[in-house]
């Protein structure tokens, strides 16, 4: 495919292909970097566009308990390879050459999809300047508002000078890239013809995660022909909401579950607000051994991961030996790296997600005393934790050295029958044998919070039971029983886990293994990125409104 061809572009302030490419700090990004593999495998004219942040988000190590947040060392051009085009755009009324790295998303059919990484790493360019694609999400909002510049307006700028001039549809994922949306109106001098071309992904209930900048900053900064637009056209004042900005310049809005979009609507009444639930890409999470039998049975699975419901034919003593292969994987992990001693045959439960108080990390250790029963009458727990808390989030830091305490606490109490730690620098690697690997997966927000969450997407795909509060995601994929069980409080945490989850792992060994089962037919065959993919081309890229 010619560059001439692209047709689609999806632009996303992060991009997660790898934990060797670490331009992601978590969900955001990790679900664009699998919408682009699935663009890949579909044979989709798609090309990603988003930041280099040679720094990395952060490498985490704990200090006395604490989080310590380093640059991430890694080799930009072992995995990426510089594009010689270069554009300029105006930030604070200085000129700042804006260049990329490329990366090519390979699908199974050998089609690929171009990654444009944007960076400023220029002589020519101030040092302030230079460092504008150093860090991801970068300290100030006079430094968040200088990547948005670079990734909506240079974004868009970079695209036509490689030669990319028909595209039909932008894809914003989250507000970030919103300033797409001027440069667009500059060209097309139509705010309907922008709307038309623009479809916009919001992705957070939640008020921290919709950026605003103050309204005399935004006009210093930005261009003046575009502050124009800015002013005239969307009638902003004061403050420049990015998410109000890409609801208004998009002519398909959506959610990234069902509840999700309910909730987005309550936010936004003025929007026509759709949902499209997210999915995972499934040749990325699911674990070698389970890889290998569906090779053996399910012969097009990646292609077509609707077909994982052919998993109904699949023994359960097959499934139960492609998890344990699995489960020693992160077993071994855990135990080289924090010398838990964990053992395979003890029930593993998994929990790992940004580290924020509304995600509660902490709910399953609320009554200890409760938990050292629960594992003295039905047999040891072993517990894995793991996820970053921003830099910036005091609550978040507090919460990561809350639970370190209170790991060792119950390990050192319980004589045994509890064995609890967290594992630190969690990434898409950890996160991989993490998924693939544990008992059944614990997913603890505070509703209506969760926007989708993905990480029980992965483990259904390794036929991985959820245990999660019924938001996000989980409304939709919830069947009590067959693919997992949900609860409210912690109470009912312990009840579910005492009375449901730990007898049938524990007595009726088929039980347990058919619900395997069940999860991969009914949740893996469905929440996964090609349905997703497919749910946009056929929805928002090719049938407008």
């Amino acid at each position: 495919m010619s560059f001439e061809d692209i047709k689609y572009a999806y632009f996303s302030m992060e991009v997660g292909l790898s934990a060797k490419i670490p331009t992601y700090s978590g969900g955001l990004g990790v679900l664009a970097g699998d919408t682009l593999k699935a663009a890949a495998d579909s044979s989709l004219a798609m090309a990603g566009v988003t930041l280099l942040t040679k720094n990395g988000y952060f490498f985490q190590e704990i200090e006395n308990g604490k989080q310590i947040e380093k640059p991430m060392a890694w080799s930009i051009d072992d995995f990426l390879q510089p594009m010689e085009e270069k554009v300029s755009v105006q930030i604070a009324g200085i000129p700042v050459s804006v260049g990329c790295w490329k990366y090519e998303v390979e699908g199974i059919h050998h089609h690929k999809v171009p990654i444009f990484f944007l960076h400023t790493d220029f002589e020519e360019n101030s040092p302030e300047a230079r460092e504008l694609c150093s860090n991801l999400y970068g300290d100030g909002p006079d430094y968040r508002l200088g990547q948005e510049i670079v990734l909506g307006i240079g974004g868009i700028r970079l695209l036509k000078k490689l030669g990319i001039n028909n595209i039909h549809r932008y894809h914003l994922n989250e507000g970030h890239s919103a300033l797409l949306a001027l440069e667009l109106e500059k060209e097309l001098k139509d705010p309907e013809k922008v709307r038309d071309k623009c479809i916009f992904t919001t992705h957070t209930p939640v008020p921290a995660g919709h950026d605003k900048f103050d309204m005399k900053m935004v006009e210093d900064m930005l261009e003046p022909e575009l502050f124009a637009i800015l002013s005239k056209e969307f009638h902003i004042e004061n403050e420049l909401n990015m998410t109000s900005l890409a609801l208004n310049s998009s002519g398909y809005i959506n959610g990234v579950a069902q509840r999700h979009a309910e909730v987005s609507k309550s936010m936004f009444p003025n929007y026509p607000i759709h949902s499209i639930t997210n999915g995972v890409h499934v040749s990325s999470w699911v674990s070698a051994s389970f890889a290998n039998l569906y090779d053996k049975y399910i012969h097009h699975w990646r292609e077509d991961p609707y077909s994982l419901r052919y998993a109904s034919s699949l023994s359960l003593g097959e499934i139960w030996n492609a998890h344990f292969e699995s489960k020693k994987r992160i077993i071994d992990y855990s135990n080289a790296h924090t010398n838990m001693g964990m053992d395979y045959d003890f029930f593993t439960i998994g929990w790992a997600r940004r580290f924020t108080e509304y995600k509660r990390p902490g709910m399953l250790f609320e009554d200890l005393e409760r938990l050292k029963k629960i594992a003295e009458k039905h047999g040891p727990l072993q517990i894995i934790l793991g996820g970053k808390a921003h830099p910036n989030d005091s609550g978040g830091k507090k919460l990561i050295s809350d639970i370190i305490q209170v790991t060792k606490k119950i390990t050192e109490e319980s004589d045994g029958n509890i064995l609890a730690t967290y594992l630190i620098n969690y990434d898409m690697y950890l996160g991989h044998l993490m998924t693939s690997g544990v008992d059944v997966w614990l997913n603890t927000p505070e509703p209506p919070r969760e926007a989708s969450g993905t990480s029980g997407m992965k483990c259904a795909l390794n036929g991985i039971p959820h245990l999660s509060v019924r938001d996000g995601w989980w409304e939709e994929g919830c069947i009590e029983g067959e693919t997992g069980w949900s609860f409210i409080t912690s109470d009912d945490l312990y009840s579910v886990l005492e009375e449901k989850v730990l007898p049938l792992f524990h007595e009726n060994h088929d039980g347990w293994r058919n619900l395997m089962r069940k999860t991969i037919m009914l949740n893996g065959s469905f929440f996964n990125a090609t349905r997703m993919l497919h749910e946009y081309v056929n929805r928002a890229y090719n049938n407008r409104r």
